[in-house]
């Protein structure tokens, strides 16, 4: 798990300014040359999926139940620590809360995981086998919100595409707004988004990222290189 977190070096966007960044031009010339670092890591997302059993997917799906308001490395680190000793699988919900210490909201999102925990590994349906049930990753992200305690539909984007399957879906996240408003998609970030709202702006995303030919799954990690100097997750 951990050998994920340091698979690419950190590279300061020092020196980077603000009208360079503002301008769709350099934005196309930074992707070009960090696309091959980008594809890496999707390559890794599809292999999470490709390779991995249903533990670790689970380990996916509970890091975006952690990532709203936190800090995203964080989040991983800890995920990494609770799948290593396997508390993530087997902790009760006191453990799971001690364990998440470094996350806000810890109590709800304990209270998260084992929700998801209980319908995946409890049941007879697990979590792999329901997601081969879509052919639709349209289909597949209404599921997830309507059965997942704490998934959005920007949640529920993020886990799509961190098991590969996000090349159609947008994780609507404040920077991702902030950079769609930044360059014109958007007039202006809503206060709330709605279903509606949500296909709305995701729709334009997906038109923008056509025109500047960026593939929609590699925008996010892009626009997160540029504001923290790494290719995440």
């Amino acid at each position: 798990m951990r050998k994920l977190l340091n698979k690419f070096p950190d590279t300061i966007t020092e020196g980077i300014g603000e009208s360079y960044r503002n301008d769709v031009k350099e934005l196309v010339e930074i992707y070009e040359n960090i696309k091959p670092f980008i594809e890496t890591r999707i390559e890794d997302f599809r292999n999470v999926y490709k390779n991995g059993d249903d533990k670790r997917l689970f380990a996916e799906l509970a890091f975006c139940l952690l990532t709203p308001q936190s800090n995203a490395r964080y989040c991983w680190e800890t995920i990494c620590d609770m799948y290593d000793n396997e508390t993530l699988f087997y902790g009760d919900r006191e453990i799971i809360t001690n364990a998440l210490n470094r996350v806000r909201f810890k109590i709800k999102k304990g209270k998260y995981i084992i929700s998801a925990r209980e319908s995946f590994f409890s049941g007879n349906k697990r979590l792999k086998d329901r997601l081969e049930e879509f052919d639709d990753v349209f289909l597949a992200r209404e599921w997830l919100v309507e059965d997942i305690k704490g998934f959005g539909y920007k949640e529920a984007s993020h886990f799509l595409r961190n098991i590969g399957k996000g090349n159609k879906v947008a994780i609507l996240d404040r920077h991702i707004l902030r950079n769609l408003e930044k360059y014109g998609v958007i007039k202006e970030i809503p206060g709330n988004l709605s279903k509606t709202k949500y296909y709305e702006i995701e729709t334009k995303f997906a038109r923008f990222s056509e025109e500047i030919a960026i593939p929609l799954e590699h925008m996010d990690l892009l626009f997160w290189y540029i504001a923290k100097g790494e290719i995440f997750k």
